[in-house]
């Protein structure tokens, strides 16, 4: 089978897994997409180039798998000549309904940042399948979207929700983690916690360096890893933690080189997460296949992620509990370096996703298809 994959926000996670998706699936895949910036300006215009791009290749594909930065109706509408035969399948990797907004973004302020959720919704009704990367997200999708949608003064359309529902599944997100296996190390001096999260408002970087914090006045032995994606604009705590913390920090920035990245992973001990968003966790994921304990509250997608006999251990309710369970583990590194769910996280491998994937978008094929028959006999039927 042939798919076309389009995907506007080319970069970091989205990249990752189209990349992963493409090389992995036994179908051919084929990705159009444009450079990850001005999400805003994707999600609004993006369609319209995809579209344009589409237009002129002599690529005919069988399905078309969109991301949630893209405006599905104004990209079907666009290309209906060649589509509309065609079914799609729309993965949220988030959602522009229950993203937690920051308060200083202007859309916010002029309380106008409820469209992108809008193209969200009319993306997921005009999709043939919905498929979301944790059931949390979906939940959090279908209550977000009723809310959205009781806004309207007439005309409410609540049963759109249900629809929606009714062509949704669980997918959870395929990852490289055989990648890192290459660059397995250990960690022999004092215990190492990790950040390597974006550093954006949605991960509390506030409550991991108050954390820290805390820790550096009791004066516990430990090191700092500072990883992960920086942008223009970056919360002030972090320039505040490096300097307050500047004895403790063995890595600070972006690693350039996989290779960095992945010997720093296995080479942590700790991995404490504080995040107000999470719609699956890719970066934690990583941490926990190299051999990071985590401690992880119990909230968004987290709880459905580990299994259910890890919670007890690896789940917080308040900061007062995750400073307690940090310090427990800096107290007793040697149980911590003796732990390992790697063998768990492993099923979230393109080896064993990958094969999921191609059977759900086969299965959507395959009912677009008899769909299609179903009509054509029933319009012949009609015209006898």
């Amino acid at each position: 089978m042939k798919i076309l994959l389009l995907e506007p926000y080319f970069t970091g996670s989205h990249k990752s897994w189209a990349e992963g998706y493409q090389s992995n699936s036994a179908h051919e895949i084929k990705i159009i997409s444009l450079p990850g910036q001005f999400w805003k300006w994707r999600m609004h215009g993006g369609a319209i180039t995809i579209a344009k791009e589409f237009l002129q290749s002599d690529f005919h594909p069988d399905l078309i798998i969109a991301t949630d930065m893209l405006d599905l109706t104004t990209f079907l509408s666009l290309t209906r000549e060649r589509t509309s035969h065609i079914p799609t399948v729309l993965y949220f990797h988030e959602n522009q309904i229950t993203y937690p907004w920051s308060i200083t973004d202007r859309d916010v302020q002029e309380k106008r940042d409820v469209h992108y959720g809008f193209i969200n919704l009319s993306s997921a009704l005009a999709a043939d399948h919905v498929l979301f990367n944790s059931q949390y997200h979906l939940d959090s999708f279908m209550s977000g979207g009723k809310k959205i949608l009781k806004h309207f003064p007439d005309h409410q359309e609540l049963d759109a929700i249900d629809e929606i529902q009714s062509k949704s599944q669980i997918l959870y997100l395929g990852m490289d983690l055989v990648q890192f296996d290459a660059y397995e190390k250990t960690n022999e001096g004092d215990p190492l916690i990790l950040w390597n999260h974006r550093w954006e408002y949605d991960k509390n970087p506030e409550s991991f360096f108050h954390l820290l914090y805390r820790l550096d006045k009791e004066g516990f032995p430990f090191e700092i890893a500072i990883l992960g994606e920086s942008f223009k604009t970056t919360p002030s705590i972090f320039d505040e933690a490096k300097d307050k913390l500047n004895d403790r920090i063995v890595h600070y920035g972006y690693c350039d080189h996989f290779k960095d990245y992945a010997q720093w992973l296995w080479k942590a001990d700790i991995l404490p997460v504080t995040s107000n968003q999470d719609f699956f966790g890719i970066s934690i994921m990583e941490g926990i296949y190299c051999g990071a304990y985590p401690i992880l509250p119990r909230r968004l997608a987290y709880p459905e992620l580990l299994p259910e006999s890890y919670h007890s251990n690896h789940l917080y309710d308040s900061e007062d509990d995750l400073y307690e369970m940090v310090k427990g583990c800096i107290q007793d590194i040697t149980m911590v370096r003796e732990h390992s769910m790697g063998d768990w996280i492993r099923k979230f491998d393109w080896n064993t996703m990958a094969p999921s994937y191609d059977k759900s978008v086969s299965y959507t094929h395959l009912r677009a298809h008899e769909t299609d028959t179903y009509l054509g006999c029933r319009l012949l039927l009609e015209k006898k």
